[in-house]
């Protein structure tokens, strides 16, 4: 079986990139490992730059229910400073919008296989062989990866510049008051040898987004609930967020070995590489999001327009260096030492200076 163009993942990169060839009339099959959407490790966080590119698919997040999210705080032990964000964000749960962005893909035409993964990815002459982990194999002229911040075997990243962060995270059910507390701002909250992010989503519930060192992991003996003790010991402003709550999940889900800093280098191997595939930047700037969809949309002009891979990669890494570089040092900067934390309890703006040079800039916006 030959096909013109296979997607290799089903979240915001490769569903959106896939819709986008769909409705241009070209013939995409679109792989997506997973039966159903399931809960990812991710802030989400829907920043300005999002929703622009999710309305150009016309999907609108609050009819699913997603949470406006107008303000942004930084704490540690207690509140240090609060600012307002530079735009209007909306919160909503990536089970809910995966699920939502790929059946519009499959509603404009695109040919989704669920459940199936792609094992193996070799080239041959002038065609790609994909083998599939179900078996089977699919040829195709060309080959977007869109799998995220997980990698497909033989075709690995590198390891970014701040690459030693363990992601957990952990839906709760706040309680009233807290509930009414943490509506409409995310908060950033310090701890030693980590920082989570806590946001209200949709159906009343919480996502607290959490990354801690490896070393400091270790020796919290790799526990979930000895981390958590951790950053309510060393943040009693955590602590009373979290006084009353109830977790949703039975365990947290969890991911290792991001490559924060991460860019593709462009190269010739004639493959796109989509989202994460293409660049990682650190879960507390929000706009992960963002760059999977920039990704999409960027890609399916570029190939609709005869373009080959490298031109799109010189595009990414030209629009993304700035806030990918910024995003990164602070996240090292988080971890290590409380120099953000002074400046910002003295220059609260400081925050929402980090928030528009950690964005996509708005010159290289697809329209």
């Amino acid at each position: 079986m030959e096909r013109e163009a296979v997607v290799i993942g089903g979240g915001l990169a490769g569903a959106s990139l896939a819709a986008q060839l769909a409705r241009a009339g070209r013939d995409v099959l679109l792989l997506e490992r997973t039966r159903s959407a399931h809960h990812k490790v991710c802030g989400e966080f829907l920043s300005r730059e999002a929703l622009h590119y999710l309305s150009l698919q016309g999907i609108n997040p609050t009819a699913f229910g997603a949470v406006p999210i107008s303000g942004v705080r930084l704490a540690a032990r207690e509140l240090i400073a609060e600012t307002t964000l530079p735009f209007t964000a909306l919160s909503l749960t990536r089970r809910t919008l995966d699920e939502a962005i790929l059946r519009n893909a499959e509603a404009v035409g695109v040919e989704v296989w669920r459940g199936t993964s792609a094992a193996l990815l070799t080239r041959s002459r002038e065609l790609w062989d994909l083998g599939m982990d179900q078996g089977g194999s699919v040829r195709a002229q060309n080959v977007f990866l869109a799998t995220g911040k997980h990698d497909l075997r033989g075709w690995l990243r590198s390891k970014g510049w701040h690459n030693d962060l363990v992601a957990l995270k952990m839906y709760f059910r706040l309680s009233k008051i807290q509930q009414a507390a943490l509506f409409g701002f995310v908060e950033l909250i310090l701890f030693p040898g980590g920082y989570t992010g806590l946001q209200p989503v949709e159906n009343g519930e919480a996502n607290l987004c959490l990354l801690i060192t490896r070393e400091q992991l270790r020796r919290l003996k790799g526990s979930w609930e000895a981390v958590l003790e951790h950053a309510c010991l060393h943040s009693p402003h955590l602590r009373d967020r979290l006084s009353g709550s109830q977790p949703l999940l039975d365990r947290p889900v969890a991911l290792s070995s991001i490559p924060y800093g991460y860019r593709a280098p462009v190269g010739s191997d004639g493959i796109w590489r989509l989202g994460d595939q293409s660049a990682v930047i650190p879960s507390f700037s929000g706009d992960g999001m963002s760059i999977a969809l920039h990704s999409g949309h960027l890609a399916a002009n570029l190939f609709l327009a005869g373009k080959m891979p490298y031109v799109f990669q010189q595009q990414m890494r030209r629009a993304l260096g700035r806030g990918i570089g910024v995003a990164s040092a602070l996240s090292q900067l988080l971890v290590r030492a409380p120099v953000l934390a002074q400046i910002a309890r003295v220059r609260p703006r400081l925050l929402r200076d980090i928030a528009i040079l950690t964005r996509i800039p708005e010159s290289a916006l697809i329209l």
